[in-house]
This record gives structure tokens, C-alpha cells and sequence, in this order.
């Protein structure tokens, strides 16, 4: 059975720094586009950060672009997240998903375009 755990989120200052993990199980990660998603509270959920299958692209919309880094470690079966310079705005439940569709589609961190979804970690900025 796919299955995809997040883990690492927690209540973080303003400026801290953060890496969520998903692990997955039941399945190989090296054949998967894998995004990490973000729902605040009120709001829809959002693409923060994406990465193709074999090459590793990456993809970052602009309010993450230098403090969001996505990785993948295939031999681990396991995607990360590394949050720094953390802001209240970021505040919410991070999901990962993954894809088989083509990357020119997933690419956009669209979550319409990703197919199987973790339960998310919650990650609260705040002082």
C-alpha cells in the first residue's frame, strides 16, 4: 500500500529554521515528481516547493525562493524540506505528494496535479 509520512514540523520563532521529512513506503520515490504543499488556516492549499523525477529540477514560487529547499534521497526512499529565516506567514500544515504525471504539468506545484497525498505536519511560526 503507497503511503507518504511527514514528520519534523513543530512551533518555531520567527527566523528559525525547520527540515520536514517524508518517507515513503510501499513504493519506489525514483519513479515520482514529489511536491511539498502547505494549507494555512481559511486558505487553499498551495505548492511551495517541487522536484522532478530522474534530473531533480526543482521549482520554488517566488514568496519561498531562497529560504525553501527541496531534496530527495532516493536510497532513503525520503524527500525533505529545508524552511529557513521562518515568518508567521508560514504557518500551517505542510503536506508532501507525489506524481507520475509529466513534469510539465507537475512542475507548476499545482496540488490539482499530484495524485497521492501524506496527512501533513503542522508548523507553527510564532513568537
Amino acid at each position: 500500500q503507497l503511503q507518504l509520512v511527514e514528520s519534523g514540523g513543530g512551533l518555531v520563532q520567527p527566523g528559525g529554521s525547520l527540515r520536514l521529512s517524508c518517507v515513503a513506503s510501499g513504493f519506489t520515490l525514483d519513479e515520482w515528481h514529489i511536491g511539498w504543499f502547505r494549507q494555512a488556516p481559511g486558505k487553499e492549499r498551495e505548492g511551495v516547493s517541487c522536484i522532478s523525477n530522474s534530473a531533480g529540477t526543482t521549482n520554488y514560487p517566488d514568496s519561498v525562493k531562497g529560504r525553501f529547499t527541496i531534496s530527495r534521497d532516493n536510497a532513503k526512499n525520503t524527500v525533505y524540506l529545508q524552511i529557513n529565516n521562518l515568518q508567521p506567514e508560514d504557518t500551517g500544515v505542510y503536506y508532501c505528494a507525489v506524481s507520475r504525471r509529466s513534469w510539465l504539468y507537475t512542475r507548476r506545484c499545482q496540488p490539482r496535479t499530484y495524485e497521492y497525498w501524506g496527512q501533513g505536519t503542522q508548523v507553527t511560526v510564532s513568537s
